[in-house]
């Protein structure tokens, strides 16, 4: 099975099976860089084949700042991740590196799959996304059309993942903001 792209698209936040979810931010430097590194990331996993049937879903969220990239990955558990990166991230890395110099990898979270906080909007595609993470305290505000709160298994992070139809002129405090831009699913 090779990785199928839909662009624009995002993850189903509630998909079944999902044991982990691994969340991690890249600096790009510029949004033409930015835009690279999401075509990069793109162009490089749609070239081999899915790395392992416990990754369940890969997504590229775009910062608004046009600095930064956040990805966010499902996995049936922990170890799933850890085992990839034994044995299939320093290649997608590489390619991605080649055509991209000089990334900045920032940080790695790990939390357990996400809980609504407040009502869920319908199903439709958000024109934005609001993050909020801070230490394990739950003082979360909702909004948008719907907000989605992810622990960390040892209690230590909390991340709000809040949808939005479009970027509002107020928001949550300390929020980074983000777009949709690249999910990817095994294809047959």
């Amino acid at each position: 099975m090779h990785a199928v792209a839909h662009p624009h698209a995002r993850p189903d936040l509630y998909r079944p099976g999902v044991g982990a979810v691994l969340v991690s931010t890249w600096r790009v430097g510029t949004p033409e860089r930015q835009r690279a590194a999401v075509e990069a990331v793109r162009r490089t996993w749609e070239a081999r084949e899915w790395p392992d049937p416990r990754l369940l879903s890969y997504s590229v969220y775009a910062g608004t700042d046009g600095d930064t990239l956040l990805h966010y990955s499902q996995w049936t558990d922990e170890r799933a991740y850890d085992d990839f990166v034994r044995t299939h991230r320093d290649d997608r890395n590489g390619e991605i590196d080649a055509a991209v110099p000089g990334i900045e990898r920032v940080v790695l979270h790990r939390y357990a799959p996400p809980r609504p906080a407040g009502p869920i909007g319908p199903d439709a595609l958000p024109g934005a996304v609001s993050v909020v993470e801070s230490g394990g305290e739950e003082a979360i505000a909702t909004g948008g059309i719907g907000t989605h709160v992810h622990r960390s298994a040892d209690g230590t992070r909390v991340l709000a993942l809040t949808e939005w139809e479009d970027v509002p002129a107020y928001g949550p405090a300390g929020a980074r903001w983000y777009a949709p831009a690249l999910s990817l699913g095994a294809g047959a």
